[in-house]
């Protein structure tokens, strides 16, 4: 039983990156032993993990036992209830590592496969399902994307030298790990002074075929140069700007390079409307004044934190808040995973337990 799921787990993290909002989801449909159907939820939108293994199945799922690392849904949304069509399928059995935590289903779709008189089982590999989806579950939690800090900084925590020198802290193998994980999220998001200081593309660029997430710019004044990456390429690759500026000319000159603009409130305001706006996973790659926020506010889930085997010593440190109050007050990261990347260290921390 254990490998089945194990391989349904696996198919799920296939979609990594793909699915905004909704969680990462695989399935696999057994029968006398033999694997009749595989599948996953690749896009937002698109057909569940279910839809897609009972098709690859056919007749072979009458009778068969389906193996599902989150559980059916029961509702209509932008696709039909999963608990129907196993139920249509003839399925007898299912195994389910998760129930989903989402008050549209939270059990009502075991309760729809029970009612039709489907065995049913939950809780098998629950933990390496919950790993799968630490963006939804956060979200559910928040009602905002799943936010990654990524920095780059000196073993010191300095983002460049007092000179203000910054290219590069890190090496080419980092900074080629950093477009792996930019191609897993939905957007990316900056402070214009980043914008300013460093004219970023913001793309994925990797040697094979990926999506490309949006760009986000936090820009209250509407200060982005027109003639800056970001604006040139806005008609290829999506860029949402968040402003306070009642500049019409400005602003209509940036909706006419294909800019989408959106009020800039606060901080919760800007991830909220991300959210609702089909943004799962946000990174932020930015400078210290933003970062600094953005901890100060709790509103970063994921450190990604690069670092480079150099001391720089300085005043420009990632992170400038004063902390006050002793040391048992200060909230803390779970270190999830340590490597070297190149000469590099690469650490990713979580906050809190999901």
């Amino acid at each position: 039983m254990k490998q089945y799921m194990q391989q349904a787990i696996q198919l799920a993290k296939s979609a990594d990156g793909q699915t905004g909002v909704n969680p990462l989801v695989g399935a696999v449909l057994v029968k006398d032993g033999r694997v009749v159907g595989l599948g996953a939820h690749l896009k937002a939108g698109e057909p569940h993990a279910e839809v897609h293994v009972i098709k690859m199945a056919g007749a072979a799922a009458y009778g068969a036992t389906l193996y599902v690392t989150l559980e059916p849904c029961s509702h209509h949304g932008k696709t039909p209830p999963c608990a129907d069509l196993i139920v249509e399928s003839g399925v007898k059995r299912v195994v389910i590592a998760m129930k989903d935590p989402n008050p549209l289903v939270a059990g009502k779709g075991i309760m729809r496969l029970k009612s039709a008189g489907v065995e049913v089982e939950v809780g098998l590999l629950e933990e390496e399902a919950r790993a799968l989806n630490p963006a939804f579950l956060r979200a559910l939690e928040t009602k905002r994307p799943y936010v990654i800090l990524k920095t780059a900084t000196s073993l010191d925590g300095k983002v460049s030298l007092d000179s203000g020198e910054s290219q590069w802290v890190t090496s080419p193998e980092a900074r080629r790990d950093v477009h792996e994980l930019r191609a897993k999220t939905d957007a990316i998001l900056t402070g214009i002074g980043t914008v300013l200081a460093d004219d970023p593309a913001l793309t994925v660029r990797l040697d094979r075929e990926t999506r490309q997430p949006k760009r986000v710019v936090l820009d209250r004044d509407l200060r982005l140069p027109l003639a800056s990456t970001l604006a040139r390429t806005a008609e290829d690759v999506p860029v949402l700007l968040f402003t306070s500026s009642d500049d019409r000319e400005k602003r209509e000159q940036a909706r006419a390079m294909g800019i989408e603009l959106f009020d800039y409130t606060s901080l919760g305001n800007v991830l909220q409307t991300l959210y609702a706006n089909g943004v799962g996973r946000l990174l932020i790659e930015a400078g210290p004044t933003l970062v600094t926020s953005l901890l100060d506010g709790g509103y970063v889930d994921e450190w990604v934190a690069y670092q480079s085997p150099r001391v720089f010593g300085g005043k420009n440190g990632v992170y400038r808040s004063k902390q006050e109050g002793s040391l048992d007050t200060i909230s803390r990261f779970e270190i999830q995973q340590v490597e070297m990347i190149g000469p590099d260290l690469k650490v990713v921390l979580r906050k809190g337990a999901l």
